[in-house]
């Protein structure tokens, strides 16, 4: 078998894979980071240990169906049979059929260079595994390739010989075949265009255009582009398409991604604005990869889907079959990109004196406080109407039943205390708002952290319990606002009575009154922050853009939903609270804990009186976090301040596409998390299709 030892592991992977300098790391100002994470060991062992189905002499091997079917589930049952040896193969440096541990871990170890694909493609060449590449063995591939079965490829032309020698019995190598590879698909369509220039004119007709791009070319074609070649190439008049716009046609394709950094340098990367082709073109003489004909292809593309004269971004990444798919390099180099941010942000947090953690600290505990004040006084006419429709009983004395909705209660107080009177008592709540907000998040982000798996996930019910803790600790500070806010807001249905404030408020209760109710305040804020916050995170997230950005608008609409649920639920025992917190008028009914209020409510009122103020609740408490949470996230990204740390979640683009082509299995770790991706690689970039599944066609 391939290797029983570390040694011998290290000659095999020396002779198939000759880059000796790659490797899964690089320096960035003398720090060592990752470009691609290698897997554990013993964790990969287990794996292969899972899908390994032979067994001979104690030792475990993978078949290649254990490893592409059944492992990285590239291929199904009616796989090509050759396609599905060429695969494994390419892991089997031994070339005997199976696949030990030493291999597949050292195939893992390949996934995470970043040159993946081309040493993939190399070693599925490279079928004699000695690290270099004959003609014969590279002929015997591309036959094989669905392209090639389609307009086949003449390995007597110059282009051959001109790699492997006039008689062909030279051997390239690894870093040759890179090159190789990269011009082989512009040779095979020079190819097919010179067998239907007949005349030798330089010229195809619209249908061999077609054709050639259609069989050999597919890979770089949208539907869009797909079924408008014959539209755009005798758009101009011109029935015959010349040598010149076959190439530059191809080459447009080719080059989309240096084109939207074309635009990008004419926009100063403005995304959104409007590009004319003279602009463009004038951009341009910085990119000699772009020549006026590919610019003026471009903007007749664009012309047929609007007829403004102007591209966006939008517009070239629609003509890129690859827009959304990332490549393994680009995705590895993100990745190492991303590394290096979280590492450096690690270890300036370690680094961190005591006195930047306090002007951290600091600075969030203002953003909450003007967060929490400015959505208060966003709802807090909202609020009152709701107090005063908990508090109003439907018990035995005549004429208590003051209001009779949410509206009529508003507009009594607009007609008999004014519009000063919808804010009675703001001034407890903004006073409260400051440690109640502080505590409440603070709380959230600790237990978040605590309660994080190592793989960066947070079960559901992790994130209940964090959010219920921070609804618990924030009692402490709600209560005593709460209570006090209540009586000042009830006040104004006290006709004749001496003017109440805060201050007589407190005095009036003393210490331990300011907690009266606590219980039914526990009741309110632990099940509140239990929903709240899991359903905020989870809401935000799904309204984030491609790239995990979340503007203002969903920023709003994400806390707004989340509070809709979180507002609703708690409502009964936001009604205990009010009774038990408010001072009983005479006659009315006095209230001895939280199952005496229970009792006495379901007996004189019955079951619905626990939901009294429901809409109001939900009307105020969901706007009011909506407003809180955007304005705490919008100004930590207008008064940004690095202290070391990590920015919030959403406020910067990300790239979501890295988790769409990073394999979900969770079998598939380190470089196998990348292999689905470098497969089809090949395919995307190098136009390497091999048939995938057997032949109809019985031979």
């Amino acid at each position: 078998m391939a290797a029983n030892g570390k040694d011998h592991l290290l000659e095999i992977v020396s002779k198939v894979w000759p880059i000796q300098t790659a490797q899964c790391e690089q320096k960035v100002k003398h720090r060592k980071v990752e470009v691609f994470k290698r897997a554990d060991p013993e964790q990969l062992r287990e794996i292969f240990l899972k899908y390994a189905s032979v067994v001979e002499g104690g030792e475990h091997y993978m078949t290649y169906g254990d490893l592409i079917q059944r492992y990285l589930k590239f291929l199904g049952d009616n796989c090509d049979d050759f396609t599905l040896k060429l695969f494994a193969s390419s892991v089997d440096t031994s070339r005997d059929g199976k696949i030990s541990f030493t291999e597949f871990q050292a195939f893992e170890a390949l996934l995470c260079l970043p040159d993946a694909m081309y040493a993939l493609a190399f070693q599925i060449f490279d079928r004699n595994g000695n690290g270099y590449l004959s003609c014969d063995e590279f002929e015997d591939i591309i036959k094989h390739t669905t392209l090639n079965r389609e307009i086949p490829f003449s390995f007597n032309s110059e282009f051959i010989k001109l790699h492997f020698g006039k008689d062909k019995e030279r051997k390239i190598t690894y870093t040759e075949f890179t090159q190789l590879i990269h011009d082989f698909h512009e040779e095979h369509a020079l190819q097919a265009f010179r067998r239907r220039d007949k005349g030798d004119t330089g010229y195809i007709n619209a249908k061999d255009f077609e054709e050639i791009m259609c069989k050999l070319k597919s890979y770089l074609l949208t539907p869009f582009v797909k079924e408008n070649l014959v539209t755009v190439a005798v758009g101009g008049g011109h029935r015959q398409i010349s040598y010149a716009y076959f190439t530059a046609f191809i080459s447009l394709l080719n080059n989309l991604e240096l084109v939207q950094k074309l635009y990008l340098a004419c926009t100063r990367r403005d995304k959104t604005m409007e590009v004319t082709k003279e602009e463009l073109m004038y951009q341009s003489q910085e990119f000699a990869q772009i020549t006026p004909l590919e610019i003026d292809i471009l903007f007749q593309l664009i012309g047929l889907k609007h007829q403004t004269g102007r591209i966006t971004y939008e517009d070239i990444s629609d003509l890129s079959p690859a827009e959304g798919r990332e490549t393994p390099y680009s995705i590895q180099m993100q990745i190492a990109q991303e590394h290096l941010e979280e590492k450096l942000a690690l270890e300036q947090g370690t680094e961190r004196t005591f006195f930047m953690e306090v002007l951290e600290s600091g600075y969030r505990f203002i953003l909450g406080s003007i967060a929490g004040a400015t959505g208060a006084t966003a709802v807090y006419p909202i609020d009152l109407v709701k107090t005063r429709m908990q508090n109003q009983r439907t018990g035995p004395m005549v004429g208590e039943l003051m209001y009779k909705n949410s509206w009529d209660c508003f507009k009594k107080v607009i007609r008999h205390e004014g519009v000063l009177g919808l804010y009675r008592g703001l001034g407890p709540q903004l006073v409260g708002v400051c440690p109640e907000k502080a505590i409440k998040l603070t709380m959230n982000d600790f237990m978040r952290d605590k309660l994080t798996c190592k793989d960066g996930s947070i079960p559901i019910w992790a994130e209940m319990v964090a959010g219920g803790t921070a609804g618990a600790s924030q009692v402490m500070f709600t209560n005593p606002l709460e209570i006090v806010k209540i009586r000042l807001q009830v006040a104004g249905e006290m006709h004749g009575k001496a003017k109440v404030s805060a201050f007589t408020v407190i005095r009036e209760l003393g210490f331990m009154g300011l907690y009266k109710g606590s219980r039914a305040c526990f009741l309110r804020d632990i099940p509140f922050s239990a929903i709240y916050f899991p359903a905020y995170a989870h809401t935000k997230k799904a309204l984030a853009d491609e790239n995990g950005y979340n503007s203002w608008g969903t920023l709003l609409l994400s806390a707004t939903i989340a509070g809709m649920p979180a507002a609703a639920i708690p409502t009964p025992a936001d009604v205990i609270k009010t009774r038990l917190q408010v001072q009983a008028r005479t006659g009315q009914t006095a209230y001895n804990g939280v199952i005496d209020c229970i009792r006495k409510i379901y007996k004189e009122e019955g079951g619905w009186a626990f939901w009294k103020g429901t809409p109001a609740r939900v009307f105020r408490s969901s706007p009011q976090f909506g407003v809180t949470l955007l304005t705490y996230e919008v100004l930590q990204r207008l008064f940004y301040v690095d202290f070391g740390g990590r920015r919030p979640q959403g406020s910067e683009p990300q790239s979501t596409q890295l988790e769409k082509q990073l394999s979900r299995n969770p079998d598939h770790i380190g470089g196998y998390r990348l292999a689905l991706a470098t497969f089809n690689g090949m395919e995307s970039k190098f136009g390497l299709c091999l048939p995938k599944f057997k032949s109809s066609i019985q031979t």
